[in-house]
C-alpha cells in the first residue's frame, strides 16, 4: 500500500472513531482528496463532500472567498485557503474541512510564488483552524500528490491535536 491510499485510511478511521465528517475544497489538485477517500471502503460514513473550485469565480460562488481577499493576496495564499476551508464548513456537514491551492506547474509561477507552492487550510466546527504554505519539489502529478498526502496529514494533526467534536 502506497503512502497515499494509507493516510487516507488513517484520516477516515480517525474521523469515523470520532463520529466525524470531512469536507474539501481543492483547487489545484482538482478533487484528488476527493478520490484519495473515496477510495477507501465506507468512506461514506465521513467524507461528506468536495468543492473543486479551480477559478477565483468559483472560489467566491460555491466557497464566499471574498473578491478582497483574492484581489489583495491571490488564489494561491494561506487568507484564501482560510475563506475556503470556512465555506467548506458552511456549505457542508462536516466537523472539519480542508482547503488547497497552489501552482502546480510547469507554468504559472512567480519569483514570489514559484512552481510547487501550494498554500492549505484546516477548520472545524469547533473553531480550530490552521494554515501553511508549501514548497513542493518535481512536476504537476509530484506537486499535486504531495499536496494531497500533506492536506490528509493536516487532518489528522487537526483530529489528533485536540478535542474535537463533531
Amino acid at each position: 500500500m502506497d503512502d497515499l491510499n494509507l493516510i487516507a485510511e488513517q484520516v477516515g478511521a480517525a474521523l469515523k472513531s470520532r463520529g466525524m465528517m470531512l469536507a474539501s475544497a481543492e483547487s489545484c489538485t482538482g478533487g484528488w482528496v476527493g478520490e484519495a477517500v473515496t477510495s477507501v471502503a465506507g468512506s461514506s460514513h465521513w467524507y461528506d463532500r468536495g468543492f473543486i473550485t479551480y477559478t477565483n469565480e468559483s472560489k467566491q460562488e460555491m466557497l464566499g472567498v471574498a473578491a478582497n481577499t483574492l484581489a489583495e493576496f491571490g488564489a494561491v495564499s494561506e487568507q484564501t485557503v482560510r475563506e475556503m476551508a470556512a465555506g467548506a464548513l458552511k456549505h457542508s456537514r462536516a466537523g472539519i474541512t480542508l482547503a488547497i491551492s497552489g501552482i502546480a506547474g510547469p507554468g504559472g509561477g512567480t519569483p514570489n510564488k514559484p512552481v510547487g507552492t501550494v498554500c492549505m487550510a484546516w477548520a472545524t466546527r469547533s473553531g480550530a483552524g490552521l494554515s501553511q504554505s508549501f514548497h513542493f519539489q518535481g512536476d504537476r502529478t509530484a506537486v499535486r500528490r504531495q499536496a494531497v498526502v500533506a492536506a490528509l496529514q493536516g487532518v489528522l494533526r487537526m483530529i489528533e491535536g485536540e478535542a474535537v467534536t463533531a
